[in-house]
């Protein structure tokens, strides 16, 4: 094998577990077969629509007293734009509504629609960007809307609202738990294992140690090197004894990707 081989492909011969959603999988999985990977689609978790209509009537009526909303994942934007295009159908009524998220994939989101992110903390968690929100200054009294899933943690809310926010939420989305007894890729997976497996959430870990039946490797099938995208999920591997074989710098896709091939 070339030098030149081993440097444009790092992951040759290397199998690698994805396990974000079926959709958002995809680009990952086409990132790391550039880079030579045999990839295992694995997803985890399911994120499907799960609207509180009456609380997305209400704000959507009051869109114009708002100052800031607030998403913590690509997912929450993705689906508020979807319904946001269904009653509306001029961005501007969007009014002067400011807008701040944890990350660039969820940033990426946002700026689909020409949109420009005001506040991003450099460490993805909600605590930082709740502290970044305060650090603007314009919290007291300042109505904000909160983008929430099934699994969000309570702590950037509370940390608004101490601030002196107003703080609505508006529930999105679901996140669960995916069936992988019969999954294909499972199978292989604890039949012949791989050289690392990436967990890209909190919720991706929680369904791994849930589905440890599905996913228990066989004594010849070779341990993989875990790796996390962010303190969170960092985290929760560490509560639940998994360890931390290498952490993404930040919380990207090809930050996740760098740190991957520095421990390989």
């Amino acid at each position: 094998m070339s030098k030149a081989s081993t440097t444009n492909q790092p992951f040759l011969k290397r199998r690698i577990v994805i396990t974000r959603t079926q959709a958002q999988n995809a680009g990952l999985r086409e990132k790391l077969e550039s880079l030579g990977a045999e990839v295992l689609d694995i997803p985890l978790i399911t994120v499907t629509p799960a609207i509180d209509k009456n609380a997305l009537v209400e704000i959507f009526a009051e869109l114009g007293s708002y100052d800031w909303i607030v998403f913590t994942s690509a997912n929450g934007a993705r689906i508020f734009f979807e319904q946001f295009f269904k009653g509306f159908d001029d961005i501007r009524s969007l009014g002067l509504l400011r807008f701040a998220c944890v990350g660039r994939a969820t940033a990426r989101e946002i700026e689909k629609h020409h949109i420009k992110v005001e506040c991003m903390p450099k460490t993805a968690t909600g605590e930082a960007l709740a502290d970044a929100l305060i650090d603007t200054g314009s919290l007291d009294s300042a109505k904000v809307i909160v983008v929430t899933g099934n699994l969000n943690r309570d702590t950037l809310v509370q940390k608004l609202g101490d601030a002196r926010a107003i703080v609505d939420r508006l529930p999105l989305y679901k996140t669960e738990k995916t069936n992988l007894a019969d999954n294909p890729a499972a199978a292989d997976y604890r039949e012949h294992g791989a050289d690392a497996l990436l967990f890209t959430s909190s919720s991706t870990v929680d369904s791994f140690v849930a589905q440890g039946a599905s996913l228990r490797r066989g004594e010849k099938a070779k341990q993989p090197l875990y790796g996390s995208i962010g303190p969170h999920t960092s985290e929760t591997m560490r509560e639940n004894k998994i360890p931390v074989d290498f952490e993404a710098g930040e919380a990207t896709l090809d930050a996740f990707i760098d740190a991957l091939i520095a421990k390989l």
